[in-house]
Order: C-alpha cells, then sequence, then structure tokens
C-alpha cells in the first residue's frame, strides 16, 4: 500500500474530532502519511461529500486510501463500507451516497462491508456517534499501512448495493443542453455544473459564441441572461458573467471577480438545474 491516508469530513476543526482521527491513524503506524482533503463540508450534505471526492482522487496515487465521513445516520443500521475504485484507490466511508459520483464516473471494481469486530478502534465498542474516529479512521489507516488486506476488511457487498444519490446526467435536444449544477467553487463563487466540454463542443458552440443560460431550482426559474463563453475570465469585463471550462473539463458559470452563487442566491444539487441555448450571430448587411 501508499502509506497515504486522505480524509474529508464535515466535522470542521473548531474542535478535537478531526485531531483525534489523526491521533487515531497515528497509533496504527507513526510513518503513515496523513492529509486533508476538506473538513469544510457542509453539514450532512452527502452530495457535496461525494462530488469533493471525485474532484479529488484520481490526482493521487495509486493504492492511496480516502476516508469520507459525512454520516447524518451514524449509529443506525447504514452499513460501513470500503470500496477499490476503477483507478484503484480504496475509500472508507458509510453506504449513504457518498460514493455516488465516484460509482459514476470513475467505477468501483469491489465492496466490502466493515467487520467491526476486528476492525474498529479497541475499546469504543459501546461508542455509536463517532464512527469517523473508532471505524473509518482505524481501517482506513489499517489498510494503508497494510496490516490487513482488502479482503480482511470484512464481507464483500455487491457493487450494486452501493446507494446512489439521484444524479441525472446532461441532455441535448435540438441544441438546447440541459445540466445540473453539481458543486461550487465555493471561495470564488462560480457554479460547476456536469456538462463536458466534449459534450458542449459537439453542439457547435465555439469560445467567443454568445449563449443564454437559465438556472432554475426545481421549476422556480432563477436567473436567465446573454454571456460569453470564453477560454478565461479575461474574457470578459470585470463584473460580467461568462460561461467556461473548468478543472474538471466540465462547463462553469462565474462573474469576472465576483461570487455568482451569492449574486443570485444558487446552490448546488440535483434540483439545481442550467440551460445552455446558442445565440444565433446576427449578420448585418
Amino acid at each position: 500500500m501508499s502509506k497515504n491516508l486522505v480524509i474529508q469530513s464535515d466535522f470542521g476543526t473548531s474542535d478535537g474530532a478531526v485531531s483525534a482521527m489523526y491521533g487515531v491513524a497515528i497509533s496504527v503506524d507513526p510513518t503513515l502519511r496523513i492529509f486533508d482533503l476538506t473538513h469544510d463540508i457542509p453539514q450532512y450534505n452527502i452530495w457535496e461529500g461525494s462530488y469533493r471526492l471525485y474532484q479529488t482522487i484520481t490526482y493521487w496515487p495509486e493504492e492511496t486510501v480516502f476516508v469520507s465521513v459525512v454520516d447524518p445516520g451514524v449509529g443506525s443500521d447504514r452499513l460501513s463500507v470500503v470500496v477499490k475504485t476503477a483507478d484503484h484507490h480504496y475509500i472508507v466511508t458509510p453506504n449513504n451516497g457518498t460514493l455516488t459520483h465516484i460509482k459514476n464516473d470513475i467505477g468501483i471494481l469491489e465492496a466490502r462491508v466493515i467487520d467491526e469486530t476486528v476492525n474498529r478502534l479497541p475499546k469504543s465498542g459501546e461508542s455509536y456517534t463517532f464512527h469517523g474516529r473508532d471505524v473509518y479512521a482505524y481501517t482506513g489507516a489499517r489498510l494503508a499501512t497494510g496490516v490487513i488486506s482488502f479482503e480482511e476488511v470484512g464481507p464483500k457487498l455487491d457493487v450494486s448495493e452501493i446507494i446512489e444519490l439521484p444524479n441525472s446526467g446532461p441532455t441535448v435536444n435540438q441544441g438546447v443542453i440541459t445540466g445540473t449544477i453539481d458543486i461550487l467553487d465555493v471561495r470564488f463563487g462560480n457554479l460547476w455544473t456536469n456538462i463536458s466540454r466534449e459534450l458542449f463542443i459537439n453542439t457547435g458552440i465555439s469560445y467567443g459564441d454568445s449563449v443564454e443560460v437559465t438556472i432554475a431550482n426545481d421549476t422556480h426559474q432563477v436567473y436567465k441572461n446573454i454571456m460569453t463563453f470564453g477560454r478565461c475570465f479575461a474574457d470578459t469585463r470585470l463584473g460580467e458573467p461568462l460561461l467556461f471550462v473548468n478543472s474538471l473539463d466540465k462547463l462553469g458559470v462565474a462573474i469576472n471577480q465576483g461570487s455568482f452563487a451569492k449574486a443570485y442566491h444558487i446552490a448546488t444539487g440535483a434540483n439545481w438545474k442550467i440551460i445552455i441555448r446558442k445565440i444565433p450571430k446576427i449578420i448585418y448587411n
């Protein structure tokens, strides 16, 4: 194994929860290398936890172990699992939808249920509210350092039983593209969609073209305007909106040096739709 352990959660860092997970992992093997993906997932937001894994995981070496804890059902009968991805990474997490984007966009080769009779922090058996520390950090560290093999995590779980959140793909109908606002580039307020650059370009839209962008939450329209499809933010004036290709090769929507999300009170998830239509060029004689 790689001896890399990458942790994400919705715990924040204002108390000792993340530090406790570090302590458990280091106690398994002091040479283990631990990294934070993020601990700023909004509380209970399983969708965002799923996307942040997808956003990050492919840039890590094979056999890196990820621990993802966004777990509003902690202590219930939801399963704790470890999966092996098609890119040969491992993810330790509750089976609650956190693996949605991984399963759809990367692929899961195999899944196992964590056997807590073996893979649980000693003397923690009466605690039911901190599986991030007692089960996930402990199991993740043991797997990353080779104390246990993937097969020793626990019994096999059919990949079809990995829970997925509602997640429809983008569609094209008569040149009109419909997708979802999957996530925010939080610090800058840009919107990241599930529409790939390839799908977008195949509709005949080129850099510099004008497009009509509509954003709706369920049936409530919150934004409709015309903007430019640009290569970078400098392709528009300060304060103007633009459509661009983000770092995951998917379409993003931004305001040049402003927050699109804050300006129009836009959030994320399968119910946030974006519709894009090319504006025909007007040729004057």
